[in-house]
């Protein structure tokens, strides 16, 4: 690794990883009857047998506090009209503290909160945590998964949401 490797700004790395193309999604969890999720494009499938992903949330985030305290986090992989949500769930919309509110939310084994029109819900048990300086990254094997008929997945480009014919 070059020396400008190992020193790199934050927003340079930033700046770099506008060019990545990722899908969106809304990580959730539930703990002590609270819920709440965000939007991330930190999600990504790690293996198939056995089935395990991994999300990487921010400390001090209200996600990463109940998906610490439940173990467990739900999935929802947006659809491309739901981009509405995807804003909500960043905070760029005032949401009065939930965000959940007049979103249609579904649960399979868990009890975590999965959005309603997504192309996918996985339902995940934390198994392992690596805590990093500012985040934690949270390895979940899936227990269960709904999956949707048909529709294109929202995506991430350069700041900005778009669909696959617009890329």
């Amino acid at each position: 690794m070059s020396d400008d490797a190992r020193n790199l700004p934050a927003d340079e790395l930033r700046k770099t990883m506008r060019r990545w193309v990722t899908g969106v999604s809304i990580v959730a969890s539930q703990h002590d009857d609270f819920r709440h999720g965000m939007t991330v494009n930190s999600f990504v499938s790690i293996s198939l047998d056995p089935p395990l992903v991994t999300v990487t949330l921010a400390h001090g985030t209200r996600t990463h506090d109940l998906v610490t305290g439940s173990g467990h986090f739900g999935v929802t992989i947006l659809e491309q009209s739901q981009a509405h949500l995807a804003e909500v769930f960043a905070g760029k919309v005032p949401d009065g503290g939930d965000r959940f509110a007049g979103v249609a939310t579904f649960t399979l084994d868990s009890g975590v909160p999965l959005l309603e029109g997504g192309l996918a819900g996985l339902d995940c048990q934390v198994v392992h945590t690596y805590d990093m300086e500012h985040s934690t990254l949270f390895i979940g094997r899936v227990q269960a998964v709904r999956v949707a008929e048909g529709g294109e997945p929202l995506v991430y480009y350069n700041r900005d949401w778009h669909n696959l014919a617009r890329i």
